[in-house]
């Protein structure tokens, strides 16, 4: 009842300020969903005070604001292709692929070990004695895809 008490006592002001408290606490708590909610908040102030509104078409018009906020920045915002300097980084396996190695033990029944840089990898492919040159040709997780160069 606080919250209805706080929004009949101050009208548009109370939108606006929770919308501001909601954007500071987006600097604190990152995650993205809370600047939409500020930006919501505050416009629902500005509606209400250019029209008056009462409570419920406030609430509502917050809720759908809110909604068209997050959706909006969901669809269009995060589903850009993000562009980078370093496409494979914390991708280690998959930046390896196209590198030829020799292998340290042999690959027996699909599965062996390779050295690679400061790395041992698990190899998966054909059935190759030790000594073997492979090209890698692909990545399962930390498991690559190798077959004789």
């Amino acid at each position: 009842m606080q919250i209805v008490d706080f929004l009949l006592a101050y009208g548009p002001w109370a939108w606006i300020i929770a919308g501001l408290i909601l954007l500071a606490l987006e600097l604190v708590i990152p995650g993205g969903f809370l600047l939409w909610l500020g930006i919501a908040g505050i416009v629902t102030g500005l509606a209400a005070m250019i029209q008056p509104l009462s409570l419920p078409m406030q609430w509502g018009l917050f809720g759908i604001l809110s909604l068209i906020a997050i959706f909006a920045w969901l669809r269009f915002f995060r589903a850009r292709p993000q562009v980078t300097d370093r496409p494979y980084l914390n991708r280690r396996a998959e930046r390896l692929v196209g590198r030829e190695a020799v292998l340290d033990d042999p690959v027996a029944g699909g599965y062996g070990r390779l050295v690679l840089e400061d790395t041992v990898w698990r190899v998966a492919g054909p059935d190759l004695p030790a000594g073997t040159r492979v090209k890698i040709v692909g990545a399962d997780g930390t498991v690559l895809l190798i077959e004789a160069a």
